[in-house]
This record gives C-alpha cells, sequence and structure tokens, in this order.
C-alpha cells in the first residue's frame, strides 16, 4: 500500500478500521472533527447534492471547505481518456481529492495510469472475489465491496469482505477493504467483525452507531453520581457547571 495520496501518507498513525461519511456538507461539518478519516461521494450522491451549490465542482469546494481531511470524488466516463481528463479536473482542485471510479474495463485501465501518476484511487461497485482480485492487480489502493445491496437480493451483506480479507492476507501490498453502502448499523457492525479496514456510510448511520441503551443507562448512573458529589461539596475546588 504504498500510494502517495492522503490516506496511505496518515494509516500509520491509525487505531484500528477508518470510518468514512457521506452526506451533505452541511450536515457533516461538525462530524469531522470525531475521528473521521474523510468524505465519500458517489454519482447518486453529487446529482442529489450539487444542485444548491450551481454545480458539481462548487460542491466539492463546499466539502473542502469544512474539513483538510481527503474527499473522494466519484467520476465516470465512457472511454479511459474521459476518465483521466475528468478525474484531473478534481486532482487539480486540492491534494484532498481522491478519485473513485466503477468496477470497468476502462476503469482498471485509468487504475494502472492513475497509480504509476501517484495518484490515490477507490475502485467501487465490486461485487465478487473474481472482481476484487482483478482489480487488485491494477494497483487500485482501496477496494470497495457493496453490502446493503446485497442484503436486499438476500444475500449476505458482508460474505465479500470476508473473501477479501482472507484473500489479501499475508500480501505485502495489498488495497484496503472497504464496506460500501451500509446503511444499518447491523451492516456496519458485521462489517468491522469481518475484518473491513475501511467504513463508509451516511452520517445518520453513523450517528445510530453511536448509540446503545446500556450507554444511555450507565452515563445517567455517572452523572447522577457526579452531581451527588457536587451537591456534597466533594469536588470543591473542581470547575463543575451543572446546566
Amino acid at each position: 500500500m504504498d500510494a502517495k495520496g492522503p490516506v496511505s501518507k496518515t494509516r500509520s498513525t491509525g487505531c484500528g478500521p477508518t470510518i468514512w461519511l457521506a452526506g451533505p456538507p452541511q450536515e457533516l461539518e461538525d462530524y469531522m472533527p470525531l475521528g473521521i478519516a474523510g468524505i465519500v461521494t458517489n454519482t447518486v450522491v453529487l446529482n442529489q447534492y450539487a444542485e444548491p451549490y450551481g454545480t458539481v465542482i462548487d460542491l466539492i469546494k463546499a466539502y473542502l471547505a469544512i474539513t483538510d481531511k481527503p474527499v473522494v470524488v466519484e467520476i465516470d466516463g465512457h472511454t479511459v481518456e474521459e476518465l483521466l481528463a475528468v478525474g484531473e479536473v478534481f486532482t487539480d482542485l486540492s491534494q484532498q481529492i481522491i478519485l473513485k471510479i466503477p468496477c470497468t474495463l476502462n476503469g482498471l485501465k485509468a487504475f494502472g495510469i492513475l497509480k504509476q501518476e501517484g495518484v490515490e484511487t477507490f475502485c467501487t461497485t465490486v461485487f465478487s472475489l473474481t472482481q476484487a482480485a482483478a482489480v487488485a492487480q491494477t494497483g487500485v489502493d482501496h477496494i470497495l465491496p457493496f453490502c446493503d445491496p446485497v442484503r436486499e437480493m438476500g444475500g449476505d451483506p458482508t460474505k465479500l469482505i470476508r473473501e477479501c480479507v482472507q484473500m489479501f492476507s499475508g500480501w505485502e501490498q495489498r488495497p484496503y477493504v472497504m464496506a460500501a453502502l451500509v446503511r444499518s448499523v447491523e451492516t456496519a457492525h458485521a462489517a468491522f467483525r469481518d475484518g473491513a479496514d475501511e467504513l463508509v456510510t451516511m452520517w445518520t448511520v453513523y450517528r445510530d452507531m453511536l448509540n446503545h441503551p446500556l450507554t444511555d443507562h450507565w452515563n445517567k448512573v455517572f452523572m447522577d453520581e457526579w452531581i451527588d458529589m457536587h451537591e456534597n461539596g466533594l469536588l470543591e475546588g473542581v470547575p463543575v457547571k451543572l446546566t
């Protein structure tokens, strides 16, 4: 994993699987300081959120304005040349930009060229182990098995993650495995359990990931004890503020 992009430069200081978010800029800003690795887009997201900003480029600039972390921009095109030309428009905007390209023959060709240029890349729309193996040979840095779309078809949403983790085990240079299209806390749990290096989800799912009824219960227990100590003078000299 020797790409020159922002993820590889900072990964050595990581603390377990990384979490990336998707959503409109104004709804992500408060979450970015919470250890979030970066922002990930796809063409559905770009099409949905771009209009209020004027253009997709303006939307990406809005993402860049709220964080100094990586921003993954999904691009598409009908030829290798188009993919490279479109990608250059976005990578010229900022060193924070990482390109995400669908799993196609043109995409694989583009990954090889971008690897030589030191551009960090994500490969999306990966649904099989054979696809993952083929894509990995191009030097792509991140492979994105889709999760909940598989569940919706009656399959195991994280089976491909397990298979990729096993296949890449022991590789000196291997792509990161990112659980993608994670639409529930249950799927996020399964992805982490099965060894995903990374996970991208909407900020609403991330918010729900932080919740647990026992956490609520014990947080109240401890806060009640804290207040009791304060009221009995046991926290004298401690800057307690009760609201």
